[in-house]
């Protein structure tokens, strides 16, 4: 798609822009931002504004940094405040609510091919940022990132993305103009008619409020307390597939519960045991306070591995750490110890968060002189918020950490408390969520802020014009606002910050979200997802044959077999009510036949090859064939093909048949695949984890729809959170047995019980096995 260059450098604000510095040196501020004490002059509360139709228009705004390099190769970090209104972008170098008239230095539309990637943490003249990139997927030419303090705002502002996405979706869906302008009936103005005030008032209540409002935007990322509480139940293991786990709780300590798996009686002389405590925050600042090594805050909570080091960090979500202790405190060990490991984080799309420890060994680091290199026990952190109770402005999280000891204490521990286990390394390890605990609720001002406030206080309008989108096509994207490569711009805005030449004190403002209802079109009955006006065919598995071959019986390698969905749990017919979940049953479609290729680059629309099943003259009698092609990003790349055939057509009227039919937005907002380990080593587990995954939101995917079959490459190296668990998956690939289910999100009543789509149970599949396509 030809993209035109709409989002440019304006000039007339009056005033000049400060310089954004990262490493919190105090300076002047101008034009308002602040009180001398750091407090906003005027208010920050959440404002929303609904228009006239049915799921009116909403507005996101709040601080963020516009990073990226130049034509000359320097790299830059501007402040600048985000403003987003129903499918439409704004940047400005202040806060239009207190600058009104102000005119943005860049604007454009988000459009549904729009991609937002999360690229993880990097360090940015000496600070942490989370970097969010932006790029349209059918033209990958201009690239643009924003980043935030910490990794709940990141999640905030994708999510406010999504929204901006399905906005335009909705506005397509209806037939509209591309050049179709903002209803100037959409901005709220509580000063207005009172009739006005009753029809877009509705839903104020449901305004959340993030931020801290009058702090310091870049501080020490440990110290925001942001809202990342989550919409569903307590569901135990949080997973939606059945794990083979039993977890016995075998004693409490200073608050902290003790669990040892009992589940796996082979395990021998090891054990695996978590340690699990309820921290009063959010999950957002547990997960930053764990992930921060800073020597002076760790101290106070972490009585082992406070002396970390950061040693290199590479694509955003791993990173290798170097670490002394002195365990004077532990009789077995009188030497002082020193050891590496490597973090692998990610945050899964329910908002939870997973940290990943192993051992490592770093050519910058040999033993320090003095000190007993020891390889530190394999540990995961995983960090989940809870629902508050009705009426509460608490947050609350889940922390557990997890990790493997061959202590032979530890079974004598369980007994008897006088153990010698207490003074082991890996009872300090589990003991590091007792600190944690401890240290956040010793320090309220980490988690102060209520992550929802009901708005009471009076809104007022922001100056935005319909006028200013009135150049604005569809085509005019807001990938093109952020990258930055414009000549022009990037030196107006370099040329200003040598100007100015003044460091200042980043400033946190309050930005705020609204929620958005939004209505959607029944769909016809669920167990009618094939036509039953149309005889059935028989589908004869026999007929076909991928490169992966089938299994025949459990004790098989290197094959795939289809499991029932039994193993999986999937939304239930009252869930919208109740968020109860229900066993899955027989899938759908059937699964025909697995190939499993070797490829240089990714390669889509497979099932256009001459030598596909797709193309045989079995396959094009099949009624419908679904076919997904997993994209894996190693050295070589794969493809792993999975074929699923129906043995009627696809109901048009279904949701099935409109996912078929439906558009790329659809797809993405409803393409769902659960994953669960059954067999393998247990990090491997936790770092896949047993959630529901929309991927069209995760990873990029591409559909292909001709004939009788739609094709969805799915493109797993797209995502840097996905590269990194997939290249811990390969390096274990061959002891693992994975099962996939796949299926299409319900989130109608008309939708619901949700259906398994299909199966796979791929049985410790070897990577050399695979073929040249």
């Amino acid at each position: 798609m030809e993209t035109t260059k709409a989002l440019k450098e304006e000039g007339g604000e009056g005033g000049q822009e400060k310089e954004v510095l990262l490493d919190g040196s105090n300076g002047s501020s101008s034009s308002g931002d602040a009180n001398t004490n750091g407090a906003p002059k005027h208010r920050h509360t959440p404002t929303a504004s609904y228009g006239g139709d049915e799921r009116g228009i909403y507005e996101i705004f709040g601080w963020v940094y516009h990073i990226g390099v130049n034509s000359i190769g320097h790299e830059y970090c501007h402040l600048r405040f985000l403003f987003i209104k129903g499918k439409y972008v704004m940047m400005y170098k202040r806060d239009p609510h207190e600058n009104p008239g102000i005119k943005p230095i860049r604007k454009g539309v988000i459009g549904p091919t729009l991609m937002v990637e999360e690229l993880g943490r990097r360090k940015v003249n000496d600070g942490d940022l989370y970097v969010i990139q932006f790029y349209n997927r059918l033209d990958e030419s201009n690239k643009g990132e924003i980043a935030c303090p910490t990794a709940g705002e990141a999640r905030k502002w994708m999510e406010a993305f999504d929204h901006a996405k399905q906005q335009a979706e909705y506005e397509l869906s209806r037939g509209g103009s591309t050049r179709n302008k903002l209803n100037m009936e959409a901005d709220i103005d509580l000063d207005g008619h009172r009739p006005r005030v009753r029809r877009y008032a509705h839903g104020l209540k449901n305004l959340i409020r993030i931020g801290k409002g009058p702090e310091m935007l870049l501080r020490l990322t440990s110290n925001l307390g942001g809202s990342g509480t989550s919409n569903r139940y307590f569901e135990g293991e949080f997973g939606d597939a059945i794990e083979a786990h039993e977890w016995k709780c075998v004693r409490t300590v200073n608050g902290i519960r003790i669990f040892e798996d009992v589940a796996d009686s082979k395990r021998g002389k090891g054990a695996l045991v978590k340690a699990v405590g309820l921290v009063d925050a959010s999950a957002d600042t547990a997960f930053e306070v764990i992930l921060n090594l800073e020597r002076r805050k760790r101290y106070e909570w972490d009585m082992l591995t406070a002396d970390l080091e950061l040693i290199d960090s590479y694509d955003g979500h791993y990173d290798v750490v170097y670490g002394t202790y002195d365990p004077k405190y532990l009789t077995r060990w009188q030497s002082k110890r020193d050891f590496v490991f490597t973090r692998r984080w990610f945050r899964g799309q329910d908002g939870a968060y997973t940290i990943l420890q192993l051992p490592a060994v770093h050519k910058k680091r040999s033993s320090r002189s003095g000190y007993r290199r020891t390889p530190i026990n394999p540990s995961t952190w995983e960090v989940r918020s809870l629902n508050s109770p009705m009426g509460s402005n608490t947050t609350k999280c889940l922390v557990t950490h997890m990790l493997e000891i061959h202590s032979s204490g530890w079974l004598r521990w369980k007994k008897n408390s006088s153990s010698k286990f207490e003074k082991t390394i890996p009872y300090a390890l589990l003991s590091q969520v007792a600190g944690l605990k401890e240290y956040i609720g010793a320090n309220p001002s980490l988690s102060f802020e209520s992550s929802a406030t009901v708005v009471q206080s009076k809104l007022s309008d922001v100056s935005t014009s319909s006028s200013e989108f009135e150049d604005l096509e569809v085509q005019d994207e807001f990938y093109d606002a952020i990258a930055g490569d414009s000549t022009s711009s990037s030196e107006d805005e370099e040329s200003e910050d040598d100007a100015e030449k003044k460091k200042f004190k980043l400033k946190n403002v309050s930005w705020a979200i609204s929620s958005l209802a939004l209505k959607r079109v029944s769909a016809s009955d669920a167990n009618k997802e094939l036509d039953p006006t149309v005889p059935s065919v028989h589908v004869d598995a026999s007929q076909f044959s991928g490169s992966l071959h089938k299994g025949r019986d459990e004790t098989d390698s290197n094959c795939w077999t289809s499991p029932s969905g039994t193993g999986f749990m999937i939304r239930g017919k009252t869930y919208l009510k109740d968020n109860a979940k229900i066993m899955g049953s027989d899938p759908l479609l059937k699964l025909i036949a697995v190939d499993w290729f070797k490829v240089d680059t990714a390669t889509d629309k497979i099932a256009l090859h001459p030598r596909s099943l797709v193309q045989s003259d079995a396959g094009k009698k099949l009624p419908f064939i679904l076919v997904i092609n997993l994209e894996v990003p190693a050295k070589p790349n794969y493809s792993l093909v999975l074929y699923y055939a129906a043995e009627r057509p696809v109901n048009k009227n279904s949701l099935l048949g409109r996912f078929v039919d439906g558009t790329d937005m659809f797809r993405d907002a409803r393409f769902k695949l659960i994953p669960s380990i059954v067999e393998g080593y247990w990090m491997v587990k936790r770092a896949v984890g047993t959630k529901a995954c929309l991927l069209g939101k995760a990873v990029t995917c591409k559909y292909f729809r001709q004939d009788n079959f739609l094709e969805i490459d799915v493109d797993i190296g797209s995502s840097s959170v996905a590269r990194s668990v997939i290249g811990l998956v390969l390096g274990y690939v061959t002891s693992l047995v994975v099962d996939l289910a796949i299926l299409i999100e319900g989130k109608e009543e008309a939708e619901l019980p949700e259906y398994i789509l299909g199966t796979v149970r791929l049985n410790r599949v070897k990577p050399e096995s695979a073929v040249n396509h």
